[in-house]
């Protein structure tokens, strides 16, 4: 079956269709990715869509304007995608675009609750396309007690395992996350989980003080100097000690964090240029802090013979010279070989949108999706639901 999956990420900054073939296998599915295609959102959608994310107050009207808006979008770029691979698409797979996520649970009306809500109303793009929508995959698995996060692991299981490497995903979206993958383990044997912010908080930087959307090939970073106290204090956030099971998004590395971070750069005397240094190097050391306090000890306990460990990244990010330049020289010290995952064949870009066409093929077949050893989700469920075309 031919699949296009459908992502747009917590950087808020378009949309990333992957046409993807997805056919039955032993042990897992079989993917070949056939296409990608990028779209950036036109500034009055992304502005509309930063309102809803980080606006404390908005109106009911304007979501659900927003949710249907979203849908025409997502429309838009599945059928200029499937021109473009001249594939005739047999499902579409959609994330839709998150604008609240609560993995844990809190007390809300006298009850624990979870919550998370994408946008992007599935009906449009299915009347459209005239083919099955599948969409909303987060939800099944907060029900089953999980964190709605990370979902793309069960892609890095199929696509990237090895008998004889330990393999280490890295995809670097508005969020960064990490999915361990022990040599020769089975799904059960994965470690995954959100790291800290990835591009996200740097974009927000750049559009403050550059008025652009993010920082190509991180030439401003490269002109900056490192803020070390800054990256230091920062460190210290509850989050990046915090163990595993756990995601997180706006909520945690939003417009409040931007700001905490900007005037700590601008109180140790950083000019601009250095405050997108600092900001890079902060992703910089959650990933790496991430990956020694907690995967190495679960790949050195899971695969002790494994020949090499390997991080292979994917995601925006990995576009990032300077990012990448840094992560490279880090994990060189720990023994990791850094690969993008242009190398293994799939665009560093097509990699989410990939998964959620492998997700929403899993889902149609009534096959689970969700790892549990990553979302701490009580059992594996099949996730989202289907707008028939």
């Amino acid at each position: 079956m031919v699949v296009a999956g459908v992502m747009s990420g917590t950087s808020a900054d378009g949309v990333d269709v992957a046409v993807v073939r997805v056919s039955p296998g032993a042990p897992t599915p079989k993917l070949k990715v056939i296409g990608h295609e990028s779209f950036a959102y036109s500034e009055d959608v992304r502005a509309a869509v930063l309102r809803a994310m980080d606006a404390k107050e908005v109106s009911v009207a304007e979501l659900s304007r927003l949710n249907w808006r979203l849908g025409e979008v997502y429309a838009d770029c599945v059928e200029k995608t499937a021109a473009k691979v001249g594939k005739k698409i047999g499902l579409v797979s959609m994330h839709g675009q998150t604008i609240y996520h609560q993995g844990v649970a809190e007390e809300y009306l006298g009850a624990p609750v979870r919550a998370t809500w994408q946008l992007g109303e599935a009906a449009v793009v299915a009347e459209r396309m005239r083919v099955p929508v599948v969409s909303d995959m987060r939800p099944a698995d907060l029900a089953a007690g999980g964190q709605g996060a990370p979902l793309v692991p069960m892609l890095d299981f199929c696509m990237f395992r090895s008998a004889t490497k330990n393999r280490v995903l890295l995809n670097l979206g508005g969020i960064a996350n990490v999915t361990a993958i022990p040599a020769g383990a089975g799904l059960d044997g994965l470690l995954a989980f959100d790291t800290g912010p990835a591009n996200m908080v740097v974009d927000a930087l750049m559009f403050k003080l550059y008025g652009r959307n993010y920082d190509c090939g991180g030439q401003t970073a490269a002109r900056g100097r490192v803020l070390a106290g800054v990256v230091d204090e920062v460190m210290k956030d509850g989050y990046f000690s915090a163990l595993p099971p756990k995601s997180c998004g706006r909520e945690q590395y939003g417009a409040a964090f931007v700001a905490r971070v900007h005037e700590a750069c601008v109180a140790a005397g950083g000019k601009k240029a250095d405050v997108i240094a600092t900001a890079t190097e902060i992703t910089v050391r959650s990933v790496v802090e991430a990956y020694a306090k907690f995967c190495w000890s679960h790949l050195g306990q899971r695969a002790p013979l494994a020949k090499a460990t390997e991080l292979i990244a994917a995601g925006g990010g990995a576009r990032n010279a300077y990012l990448m330049k840094g992560l490279t020289a880090r994990f060189a010290e720990l023994g990791v070989k850094v690969l993008a995952m242009d190398e293994m064949g799939v665009a560093a870009e097509a990699k989410e949108a990939a998964a959620f066409a492998l997700l929403g093929w899993l889902s149609w077949f009534g096959m689970t999706g969700n790892v549990p050893s990553a979302t701490g989700a009580k059992r594996g469920v099949v996730l989202g639901k289907v707008s028939l075309g």
